[in-house]
């Protein structure tokens, strides 16, 4: 119990805070991106660059931990995507809800998250989870959409924009110019580390109020509630049982990153398959319900999942 009070709940109580300024409208929606664009610019990316900037290369070499993180997201995007075209959606949409069945908030939720359960140890896994779920999990998702929704040439010019898009993102400049600096053995200079720990500090309160902004502020809900129950139990249930099941059984790793595998994994839908669903104008109710649903049921799951790896 100690353990959900003095680590999950904290984090809840942020999220909560945000939802609470934004349902009476103490930050508006342009406040809401202007913290977002601090958080994605500047605060995370420095807390990642100081993270990997300190990692050996025993911690780069923890196969098992992709194998078991990637394997979970894998398994139930193809279940969430499954069971979408069995009820009938198109292959984009069906695409769309695999991904929110797979999609962990990892970035703005895992990397406090963890740091608060686990200690600094864990940083570097919670970074490399964010980058796979990212530039894997999110760009395969966008390459199923392309190939279903292409025109002409449109696929091979949308796909080249993702990966400049992706290529140009601080998310994945930051953490891996520091990946390459502590692999390198070189150290960061005194002043510069000290800077990007300070701003690197603010990281964890803005996206974890910028995630309570976004579920107060969005008020594009389905009323397809099975839909919703089922994206919620694939993403809460099914993902980390898989993810667990891998990364006790199946794959060899130290304790710390087994652990930090499953509660990644176990964490509520991010806002990247809301993103595509509105960028390419598919059916964004059902995500957007599954997102604030996920949050919400996420409370008990998370705090019950935390106190039992404590």
């Amino acid at each position: 119990m100690n353990a959900v009070l003095n680590s999950a709940l904290p984090i809840f109580a942020l999220i909560l805070t945000g939802f609470i300024c934004g349902h009476f409208g103490v930050f508006d929606r342009t406040a809401t991106d202007n913290l977002n664009r601090f958080a994605v610019y500047l605060a995370l990316p420095s807390l990642m660059f100081v993270a990997m900037s300190k990692i050996t290369p025993d911690q780069v070499q923890q196969f098992g931990f992709v194998g078991a993180f990637c394997g979970g997201f894998a398994v139930t995007f193809a279940v969430g995507f499954a069971i979408s075209r069995v009820r009938g959606r198109r292959v984009a949409n069906a695409a769309i809800e695999g991904l929110d069945a797979g999609y962990s908030n990892v970035g703005f939720m895992g990397i406090p998250m963890c740091l608060l359960v686990f200690g600094p140890e864990s940083a570097p896994a919670s970074i490399i989870a964010t980058l796979f779920t990212a530039c894997v999990l999110f760009l395969f998702a966008v390459v199923v959409v392309e190939i279903d929704l292409q025109k002409g040439g449109s696929f091979w010019t949308s796909g080249a924009k993702v990966v400049s898009s992706l290529l140009r993102s601080p998310l994945l400049i930051a953490p891996v110019a520091g990946l390459c600096i502590g692999l390198s053995g070189l150290k960061v200079p005194g002043p510069f580390e000290s800077f990007t720990t300070l701003l690197g500090g603010a990281a964890s309160p803005a996206a974890l109020v910028c995630i309570g902004l976004f579920l107060a502020q969005e008020r594009v809900v389905s009323h397809d509630a099975a839909s919703i129950g089922i994206l919620v139990a694939l993403k809460l249930i099914l993902q980390p049982a898989v993810t667990a099941l891998l990364a006790f059984y199946v794959f060899s790793m130290p304790p710390l990153w087994s652990h930090s595998a499953v509660l990644l994994s176990a964490l509520p839908i991010g806002s990247g398959p809301f993103t595509i669903a509105k960028l390419y104008e598919l059916e964004a109710g059902v995500t957007s319900g599954a997102i604030l649903a996920s949050h919400v049921f996420a409370v008990l799951t998370v705090s019950l999942l935390v106190a039992w790896l404590s």
